[in-house]
């Protein structure tokens, strides 16, 4: 019985719809080679993960290096080197007052931890989010997810969650145009806030670039004008930056974008490169509301994702890999926004950095082209790109490769999309 044969019999997918006939056999930076030989230029980096490459030297070899001393002790029981030196390292790159950092295994973790500590610190209850976010999948991140085929069949969720319009400037919810709109979404939180909670409202969470939701890049002066509101009512605002972080916006945190100070931020995916690692990081006074016992990962801060952390994190700046993803997204994008003068199906392209979105509609009302999506999807597979696909109506083509991929890569996948386009 081969792999997909095992797969379709012991493995279960869950949520996944359907699994790319493809057994990986081994990746290195850019590319992945299957089974049977053929290579493939990753244009999805394991759902943004691989950010510096697959199987980067320097964080492979920490983590060997480590595996030989300690596997796991429990951070949170005895004290860890590579977890002190990462955060140590985080409280120096990170933006603002953020300090102090609490590791998990997975972004759901980082997430929901960081709800707690939002409301012990705040004694508030409640959160807002955006709609056409996505956070995670366990209860609690599925609660503040705007997104029903997310949630659908997992509820009730836990109340005290308010929905605000996301900064969907390609779908507006109020039906007008950037930046003529003067950021009237930003605006409009007071009333959300009015007329949607109790006023108990802990945090304003939201990604600052949101992934799963179609790659939605929010205008520059978006959280400085949601800033102002939060500010007035006492409200934390708290950055979910586990798919945008990292580098992978074109700096090395996509807030750094907005000129704003987040109170909590969080991340993971990109965190280690691959090894399972996630961050949860805050104010000293926010993170000094968890007293001991209060929190706990049996798993979090092991010393092995640790190291691998700390390696991709130098790395990372050494190689200026953030400044480097920047100059190469602005070129794809310029390629990009080419292929959308001559082919209809594009509706959008937007980005930052290397987390670039391609929307595709089948008519002038902007109807999704969720179909065509897949069948683009499968078409450069084809071709020998991997791409994802995503967005509320699963029409958003994902290009998020490693950032160590080079602008010849990009453009090699960007003649091939034409290609696709074409013959759809």
């Amino acid at each position: 019985m081969d792999t997909i044969e095992k797969y379709k019999k012991y493995v279960n997918t869950a949520f996944v719809k359907s699994i790319e006939p493809i057994v990986v056999e081994r990746a290195s930076g850019s590319k992945i080679v299957d089974t049977d030989g053929k290579t493939y230029t990753d244009l999805y980096a394991g759902i943004a993960v691989a950010n510096a490459g697959h199987v980067n030297p320097e964080v492979a070899a920490a983590a060997k290096a480590q595996i030989d001393k300690v596997v796991h002790s429990c951070a949170y029981v005895y004290h860890s080197i590579p977890v002190a030196d990462l955060a140590e390292k985080l409280a120096e790159v990170t933006p603002g007052r953020l300090q102090k950092t609490f590791f998990g295994n997975g972004g759901a973790e980082a997430i929901e931890g960081a709800m707690r500590m939002a409301k012990q610190y705040t004694k508030k209850t409640e959160f807002i989010a955006l709609q056409g976010s996505f956070h995670g999948r366990s209860l609690a991140t599925l609660s503040i997810t705007g997104n029903k085929d997310r949630k659908k069949g997992g509820g009730p969720y836990i109340p005290g969650v308010a929905f605000h319009p996301a900064a969907y400037c390609y779908r507006c919810p109020y039906a007008m145009s950037y930046p003529a709109c003067d950021m009237y979404c930003a605006k409009q939180l007071e009333r959300t806030i009015q007329f949607d909670t109790s006023e108990n409202v802990a945090a304003f969470i939201a990604e600052t670039m949101m992934g799963e939701g179609g790659i939605i890049i929010p205008p520059k002066e978006y959280f400085k004008e949601i800033k102002k509101t939060l500010d007035k009512y006492g409200i934390l605002l708290f950055l979910d930056e586990v798919q945008c972080g990292y580098g992978r916006s074109g700096k090395l945190f996509a807030v750094e974008h907005y000129d704003v100070e987040p109170d909590i931020m969080a991340f993971a995916k990109g965190i280690a490169d691959g090894f399972p690692l996630s961050a949860f990081i805050a104010r000293p006074e926010i993170a000094d509301s968890f007293k001991p016992g209060d929190h706990l990962s049996t798993f979090g801060g092991n010393p092995v994702s640790c190291a691998a952390g700390l390696a991709n994190l130098n790395f990372m700046l050494r190689e200026k890999i953030p400044e480097k993803a920047l100059v190469k997204g602005e070129k794809v994008l310029g390629e990009l926004r080419e292929l959308q003068k001559k082919f209809p199906l594009i509706g959008d392209v937007r980005g930052s950095g290397l987390m670039i979105g391609i929307e595709l509609v089948s008519d002038k009302e902007k109807t999704p082209a969720n179909v065509e999506a897949g069948k683009i999807r499968a078409a450069m597979r084809q071709k020998g790109f991997l791409i994802g696909v995503g967005g509320t109506y699963g029409n958003v083509l994902r290009f998020q490769p490693p950032l160590v991929i080079s602008s010849e890569e990009l453009s090699a996948a960007v003649v091939a999309l034409a290609e696709c386009l074409k013959a759809l």
